[in-house]
């Protein structure tokens, strides 16, 4: 099982971070794009905002979203609230969440996240840590994959390779930096990828945030990845 508690503490300090490097934007800035398209910094933040109430739900037994046109809807409505707004809702909905995980519970039940997707509780806060350092990336405002704590970049590149693990449309691949090396992509016997590089740039590419080319790639091309 997942230690949900030190990961409680990770998300605290994460947010804390994210919170006092936003805090140095302004309204213009937060209407500005992001580095997700489509988004602004407002959608981004709003965004957090809304994880953080979803994954109470999560907790709670409720779906997490009514649904994804809700969710994505609610988004685009509070995008564009002053910076000082975002904030309080940032660190308010994130108070929530430790509210939530701190009532005594069964953290090896199975709950249910969005899209019908299932996980054990005790890995909720770890999914709730990858939104604020992922998304503090996506802000734009210095904060980079290379900043990210090393025990979270090891843990994410290993949580995605086994999200891509099977996936019938992503050749069996090893990924390594050197190090340490993941497996994934598909499990059939056929060629083996290796994709080298620093853990930010696995990370990265894993993550849809870079396009790899920055890696070495043997056996074949670099893998296409489906969207997260």
């Amino acid at each position: 099982m997942a230690d949900h508690v030190r990961d409680l503490a990770s998300v605290r300090e994460a947010t804390e971070r994210l919170l006092t490097a936003a805090a140095k934007l302004n309204n213009d800035s937060v209407a500005e794009p992001s580095q997700l398209p489509g988004w602004t910094r407002g959608h981004v933040l709003a965004h957090l905002a809304h994880n953080a109430d979803a994954l109470v739900n999560v907790f709670e037994g409720r779906l997490m979203y009514v649904s994804g046109e809700a969710r994505d809807a609610d988004i685009d409505r509070d995008a564009p609230r002053p910076l000082d707004v975002q904030l309080a809702d940032v660190r308010e909905s994130a108070a929530r969440f430790q509210e939530a995980a701190a009532v005594p519970a069964d953290w090896s039940r199975t709950v249910e996240l969005r899209n019908g997707v299932t996980d054990t509780a005790s890995r909720v806060p770890f999914r709730r840590w990858i939104e604020v350092e992922l998304h503090h990336v996506d802000l734009g405002i210095g904060y980079e994959l290379e900043d990210l704590p090393a025990e979270f970049t090891e843990r994410e590149i290993a949580f995605l390779a086994d999200r891509f693990t099977g996936h019938p449309e992503v050749p069996r691949t090893v990924v390594t930096d050197g190090t340490r090396a993941w497996s994934t992509g598909s499990e059939s016997n056929g060629p083996r990828v290796t994709v080298t590089g620093p853990a930010p740039e696995l990370l990265g590419w894993l993550c849809g945030r870079r396009d790899g080319a920055k890696l070495d790639v043997q056996g074949g091309a670099l893998p296409a990845l489906p969207p997260l």
